[in-house]
């Protein structure tokens, strides 16, 4: 056996399978044929050409490629484009344009909260979805008991918007990670446009 493979077990790849859908980007409607396996993150960089959405672990730990979908935040990078059939996505190059920035962009580069700015677009899209999430009265692991719980009720009950604080912002943002330690800029981004009553939409 010098030099050859055994290739006795070796099976030929499945060919892919293509699905056909319409999906909303960024207000703008597309007619697609992707593979059944392609991420939505694939399908906005690669198809599409919206390179905000970043690939950086690709197997949901980091934040880099969250996207908004029917306003709920989720990982592109985890989502499958033929699951989104008729959905509506929004990135954040369908946040604020470049005269009119979404009033977390302008938080941001208010607060210094970037510096390479790889996570950025993450971030924005996720602070995006925690203040909706807050505006309709969603709980976090450590929202205060007696809001979430009205009347020592077992199931979180919505009653209405909750204040996010230091505590509530830092939980609901865990899942978006920054390298550089961007951290306090973020924070306080986040938290000016909360008491602002800006940035869910």
């Amino acid at each position: 056996m010098t030099g050859q493979a055994n290739t006795s077990g070796d099976a030929a790849a499945p060919p892919p399978v293509g699905a056909d859908l319409r999906i909303s980007v960024n207000g703008a409607w597309h007619a697609l044929t992707v593979d059944t396996r392609e991420s939505l993150l694939d399908t906005l960089r690669d198809r599409l050409g919206l390179t905000g959405a970043k690939k950086g672990c690709d197997h949901g730990q980091c934040g880099a490629c969250t996207v908004l979908i029917d306003g709920r935040r989720v990982l592109s990078c985890l989502t499958l484009t033929v699951s989104l059939d008729d959905e509506s996505v929004t990135t954040v190059e369908g946040l604020g344009l470049p005269g009119a920035p979404h009033p977390l962009q302008r938080a941001f580069v208010e607060h210094d909260a970037l510096q390479c700015g790889f996570c950025t677009p993450g971030q924005i899209c996720s602070a995006v979805g925690v203040l909706a999430e807050a505006a309709e009265g969603r709980p976090s692991l450590v929202t205060h008991r007696d809001r979430a719980h009205p009347g020592g009720s077992a199931e979180p009950v919505i009653t209405g918007a909750l204040p996010l604080d230091e505590e509530e912002i830092r939980e609901r943002m865990s899942g978006n990670l920054c390298r550089c330690g961007a951290y306090p800029g973020i924070l306080a981004a986040i938290a000016e446009a909360a008491r602002a009553g800006e940035g869910a939409r």
